[in-house]
């Protein structure tokens, strides 16, 4: 038997936007900044550098969606549905809490979305460049993150010199190391972590500071090793092992997360957003220009949104070699054209280089397609 459950308290059992938000809560009693953020390409460390608190705003419910569709076409991606509706229906915390906001052009449906939603909160929109590998490219991104430093700053009347972001660059970095640690656990066999304990780390990751979380992580890992250690796993040493990649999953999207495993299966890494994909990288430390050095970490994140977008293949290779899955499952969010159109690349060279099975799955929110998912997962581990 495992000793106690990673990160254990009062939380256990409860989705991990509880303890998020448990965390949001407690820093605005200590009179903290929050600003919310929706995606990854959002530059934390110059939230941490001015000590403001960074939200995610993303949400993954299905029970606001109708509300949304009153506006948004029913077409339109979950996750942005899901996030409007909870705004307009004034019913999500996490926008409550956030006294500013900073959105990024990663999608059009996004984009669009900003527009709705500018009226009511102090609003930065991030020009994202989409050409990565163009040398251009970072030089424009370097201007929009020392205008979103101004924002910031103008905003919540602070200043930062390059000594702080240097700091906040380093502390980051000793968080994000610890996390992927932690996540690299999934590469035992038999598995000795499960998704909802990835997904309680990872929803905290953001907000949380190095300070606050790092110690936490540390235990987390001591937990870890001990399950090594003691031979517990929390399933055969035969299940099928799964890797998850593609659109961002929680809340009621982790009804693929459960299927797989009532169907006897291990979710042995999340290369999503909310997965590994924020802790791949580190940002360089010590290079006399922390801005640049932050805008080159980020633009290697690959997400379905950049083009040409060779750096997800190589990610994937990467993941394959290290965790050893037995197939690979691609999640995409209904209407996440990006996505949509990559994951054919994705199957075609998870087959012929990886020799592993493949499996594309379009979702949203709601519990309709449950009977269809669960025979498609199930043929799938099935056949392995």
């Amino acid at each position: 038997m495992q000793t106690k459950f990673l990160l254990n308290d009062e939380f256990i059992g409860q989705p991990p936007t509880k303890r998020a938000l448990a965390y949001l809560q407690s820093q605005r009693e200590k009179n903290k900044h929050i600003a919310g953020i929706y995606c990854g390409y959002a530059p934390v460390e110059l939230f941490y550098a001015m000590d403001i608190i960074p939200a995610v705003l993303c949400a993954f419910a299905n029970a606001t969606i109708e509300t949304a569709e009153n506006i948004l076409p029913a077409n339109l991606c979950p996750l942005i549905k899901s996030s409007y509706g909870f705004i307009i229906k004034d019913t999500c915390p996490f926008f409550s809490l956030s006294e500013a906001v900073v959105a990024e052009t990663t999608c059009d449906g996004k984009k669009k979305m900003f527009e709705l939603i500018a009226d009511k909160r102090p609003m930065h929109i991030m020009d994202l460049p989409q050409l990565a590998d163009e040398p251009e490219s970072l030089e424009n991104w370097i201007k929009m993150i020392k205008k979103l430093q101004s924002f910031l700053e103008n905003t919540f009347n602070k200043k930062i010199t390059d000594a702080q972001i240097e700091q906040a660059i380093v502390d980051n970095n000793k968080k994000n190391k610890l996390i992927k640690k932690i996540l690299e656990f999934g590469a035992y066999k038999p598995s000795v972590i499960d998704w909802t304990e990835m997904l309680d780390i990872i929803f905290l990751a953001i907000p949380a500071s190095a300070s606050d979380l790092n110690h936490k992580l540390e235990e987390a890992i001591e937990t870890l090793e001990k399950r090594v250690k003691d031979g517990y796993s929390i399933a055969p040493a035969n299940a099928p092992r799964i890797l998850i990649t593609g659109s961002p999953l929680g809340g009621d999207s982790t009804k693929i997360y459960k299927l797989i495993r009532d169907a006897g299966g291990i979710v042995s890494v999340i290369d999503s957003c909310v997965g590994i994909k924020p802790f791949n990288e580190i940002i360089q430390e010590n290079t006399g220009d922390p801005v640049r050095a932050i805008a080159e970490r980020y633009l290697k994140i690959p997400c379905a949104c950049m083009t040409p977008n060779p750096k997800r293949l190589d990610v994937t290779s990467k993941l394959v070699d290290f965790y050893k899955p037995d197939a690979v499952i691609d999640v995409v969010l209904q209407a996440c054209h990006g996505y949509n159109v990559e994951s054919y690349k994705i199957g075609e060279y998870v087959e012929k280089k990886h020799n592993l099975k493949f499996l594309k799955i379009v979702t949203d929110y709601s519990q309709n397609d449950i009977g269809q998912l669960k025979t498609r997962i199930e043929a799938l581990l099935e056949s392995i």
